[in-house]
């Protein structure tokens, strides 16, 4: 039977040796003023029994004096066992320093962390991911909920129940957001945030979590704009559904779901997303590594790259029920509602600013009748509804930064039933010109044919095995038709005052109106040509 020395024979020490004996140790007592059969010594002598017992542990109440009799017994080099008892139940993943003593029918859990001589008492409960540091002492029946930490020496009295303590997480300056990551698990482990990304719309941060030593942008965490986004219930009902349907289809396809489509993170309650105490919703995905994402096309290479990457992504949901999404933008796309939406805001002219864009008011009055094309076939039945982005843009594709091949569409919170003229559409109009959208100069800015050529060429290669003929026909007029589209959504917002888009200078919207106008005006110049370019790739 191996031997064990017990620094302290009190009632606590007896406590302890019972322990010890069910787990099959002799024991022997040192205690400065109990006296008994057992007690060979008083504790100044475990120094003269060490080779004679090579292990001992600390019995005292006193949480500093457990401590300090373990560090003791540690430097003169004895070997401090954990103590647990049989009915006591501890996890395989838990971490237990030397000298802890772990009594009748206790739990620590999964993943927890104690110290040196800590003493979980009877029926006392630590539940996971705690840590308790040295010398902690958990009363009976205490219950310990999940992610705590207990400071050095610390009592917690019987019977007590500790609630989840926070911890400072650096870049973190409101509660708000300290809400959001509590709510999504990452609290208690992540490194730090800090603001992430370019865009306008939501409040966007990047999540550093602790990966093998090193600290690594693992997730995305976003406070959604409900000024745009009214109803973020719908918007996170059409992301979960298209990601998860996307993420069964590669893996089906043998590819890497982890990085072809965005994973969104549920709630520690299973939610899709997080509502703060001010009504804010928040969600939180991954964070594709080794990718890269161009604001504006800088070769020719890259817009082909994503005409196969939006075509891929109309493919890969081309068996998705488009009827199940809910429209979260009412009319996003119907030209004819922008039409009508320009046709008041003219009307009232709250700003007088219409004398300033006659011209402009002309162009867009002289085509009324192509507001309707599109919608027209779809009300038809020509046209079907499909699963389409609504904002495809070069910007909303992540490149992998190793192939320069496109990787993943993100983005999402516009995905609706939806035209394949559209979303072909509007990447045309934002990638197949000369310009930025907000030129002054407009002999800067140009539809250029070849970069149009080169999108529908990736675009047919991806999307062009499920689109119909009447589809296929539909492109050239997407692209006209959402620039077009694109133009009355500006110059209505100059109208009204510049309440939507957001804007540097006084004519941003006005400039940003004749820029698109200029491409439609040379888009259907080269309109025959358009069509015949589509037709030569089908």
């Amino acid at each position: 039977m191996e031997k064990l020395l017990i620094l302290g024979a009190g009632g606590f020490g007896q406590v302890v040796a019972e322990v010890a004996a069910e787990l099959g140790y002799e024991v022997s007592f040192l205690d400065d003023a109990v006296r008994g059969n057992r007690v060979i010594g008083r504790c100044m002598d475990y120094e003269s029994l060490y080779g004679t017992y090579k292990k001992a542990v600390a019995a005292f109440g006193n949480n500093r004096l457990r401590l300090r009799w373990v560090k003791h017994l540690l430097e003169a080099g004895y070997e401090v066992p954990t103590l647990v008892h049989p009915t006591a139940w501890v996890s395989p993943s838990a971490e237990l320093a030397e000298g802890c003593i772990v009594l009748h029918q206790a739990i620590v859990n999964t993943k927890c962390q104690l110290g040196k001589a800590c003493l979980i008492n009877c029926g006392a409960v630590v539940d996971h991911d705690n840590r308790l540091e040295d010398g902690v002492h958990i009363g009976l029946g205490t219950v310990i909920k999940a992610n705590c930490c207990i400071k050095p020496l610390q009592k917690i009295e019987a019977g007590t129940v500790i609630f989840s303590t926070r911890r400072k997480i650096d870049g973190v300056d409101n509660l708000m957001l300290e809400d959001a990551l509590y709510a999504f698990g990452f609290g208690n482990t992540c490194s730090f945030v800090k603001p992430f990304g370019e865009g306008h719309i939501n409040e966007t941060y990047a999540v550093y979590m602790p990966c093998d030593g090193k600290e690594e942008l693992t997730y995305i965490l976003q406070r959604v704009n409900t000024n745009v986004f009214k109803k973020p219930k719908e918007v996170m009902d059409n992301i979960m559904g298209v990601t998860e349907f996307l993420r069964k289809r590669i893996i089906q396809n043998g590819g890497n779901p982890n990085r072809e489509t965005l994973s969104y993170i549920r709630t520690k309650a299973g939610e899709s997303f997080f509502e703060d105490s001010e009504g804010n919703p928040w969600r939180c995905y991954n964070f594709i590594e080794d990718s890269v994402c161009y604001q504006l096309v800088e070769q020719p290479e890259q817009f082909y790259e994503s005409a196969r990457s939006f075509g891929n992504f109309l493919q890969q949901l081309s068996d998705y029920p488009a009827h199940t999404l809910h429209e979260t933008i009412p009319h996003f796309h119907d030209t004819e509602s922008r039409f009508m939406d320009f046709a008041k805001a003219l009307e009232r002219d709250v700003k007088n600013r219409a004398v300033k864009c006659e011209k402009e008011i002309e162009f867009i009055q002289a085509r009324r009748d192509d507001c309707a094309v599109l919608t027209k076939q779809l009300h038809a039945g020509n046209l079907p509804l499909r699963v389409t982005h609504n904002d495809t843009k070069l910007n909303n594709i992540l490149f992998d930064e190793n192939t320069g091949k496109g990787l993943c569409i993100i983005d999402l919170d516009t995905i609706m039933p939806g035209l394949a003229a559209n979303d072909f559409g509007d990447s045309i109009r934002f990638g197949a010109t000369t310009a930025a959208e907000d030129e002054k100069d407009l002999s800067k800015v140009h539809f250029d044919i070849n970069l149009y050529e080169l999108y529908v060429k990736g675009y047919l290669e991806t999307a062009g095995n499920i689109l119909t003929d009447a589809e296929k026909e539909s492109l050239a007029w997407g692209a006209r038709i959402i620039t077009l589209e694109c133009g009355i959504r500006f110059l209505t917002d100059y109208l009204q005052g510049d309440t939507y888009f957001k804007t540097d200078r006084c004519s941003h919207n006005l400039d940003r109106a004749r820029t698109q106008f200029k491409l439609v005006e040379e888009m259907e110049s080269h309109f025959e040509q358009m069509q015949e370019i589509v037709r030569k790739y089908c």
